[in-house]
């Protein structure tokens, strides 16, 4: 493995939540949980388009605020919420926290107005080129070196929301902000020196005050759709906590027992899936410029994905 690749790759996963380096190859235990990781995440969409008709922000909300329980339970059952008290002391490591929990934030909020919005291909089209923008990332902030494989990923994803940015007459700015909101999220993140079940209860008890704030007044000003709307939003609302919670734990659980090149392919299910669920189940057109974009964009990911492969061997 080159040693220019390391910092970069590192990003791709979180470390093990108990501080052990990861197995240097690939169990079926860690393929089956990050696999269940990358489909419920690829299926997302088909559950939050059940709530397109509440407000995004309150949905936002609920998802910070109905993950905490089950994050902090999660922590006292692996016997591991020791960790998370001694972070909360530490000022430095609130503010890092707190740096990470605005940028997840930002991107869950695009993410919502993009499936409410009947948007899910720029969805799609932004975690598609997430993968190139880390690469790029790592170079500009990082100093990495690029090789020539990932510089023709970097050229043709770009040509690629040039081509989109020409027909509409205005940048992909949904799929252009989950791409960066995510990136910075993940660059972020490795200064977290803390396990990744840790860090996420961290972020979102911090953003709990602002989502309990904001459904109190959304409950004075009386829009509040939680408990007003019927028992079957009531337990969709709740179900944002379980939906965000269990596939973020399932792929850290799993990433620390793959490889990261494994890892590094594997994250092309969730955005396929979202693809396919916005083409063939919400009817949204796939044409015009999307036509050549969609498959430069793919043709960047075999380029990242080859050289992902020759680092490995």
């Amino acid at each position: 493995m080159r040693a220019t690749q390391a910092p970069l790759k590192a990003s791709l996963r979180p470390e093990p939540a108990d501080g052990s380096r990861a197995l240097d190859g690939d169990s079926l235990a860690g393929f089956l949980l990050a696999l269940s990781a990358y489909l419920l995440w690829g299926a997302l969409p088909l559950y939050l388009r059940l709530l397109d008709h509440v407000d995004v922000a309150e949905v936002l909300a609920h998802r910070v605020l109905w993950s905490v329980p089950l994050a902090l339970a999660v922590l006292w059952a692996t016997g591991r919420l020791r960790s998370l008290g001694r972070a909360m002391r530490d000022i430095r490591m609130l503010g890092m926290a707190a740096l990470t929990a605005a940028l997840v934030s930002c991107n869950w909020g695009v993410y919502l107005y993009a499936i409410a919005s009947e948007q899910a291909m720029s969805a799609a089209l932004g975690y598609y080129i997430n993968p190139i923008f880390s690469v790029l990332l790592a170079a500009l902030v990082l100093r990495e070196k690029l090789s020539r494989l990932q510089w023709a990923a970097v050229a043709l994803a770009a040509l690629a929301v040039v081509i989109l940015t020409v027909e509409a007459g205005r940048l992909p700015v949904l799929s252009l902000a989950l791409t960066v909101s995510w990136g910075f999220y993940a660059l972020a993140k490795r200064a977290l020196p803390i396990g990744p079940n840790q860090s996420f209860a961290l972020e979102v008890m911090l953003l709990s005050p602002f989502a309990l704030g904001y459904l109190a007044w959304l409950a004075g000003q009386g829009t509040l759709a939680f408990g007003t709307t019927g028992g079957r939003d009531m337990a969709l609302l709740i179900g944002c906590g379980v939906v965000t919670a269990v596939p973020l734990m399932l792929y850290a659980n799993g990433a620390k027992r793959l490889r990261l090149t494994t890892i590094g392919l594997m994250q092309y299910i969730a955005p396929t899936c979202i693809f396919l669920i916005a083409v063939f189940l919400f009817g949204e057109p796939f044409e015009g410029a999307k036509l050549w974009a969609f498959p430069m964009i793919w043709g960047a990911l075999v380029l990242y994905s080859a050289d992902l492969w020759a680092s490995r061997r």
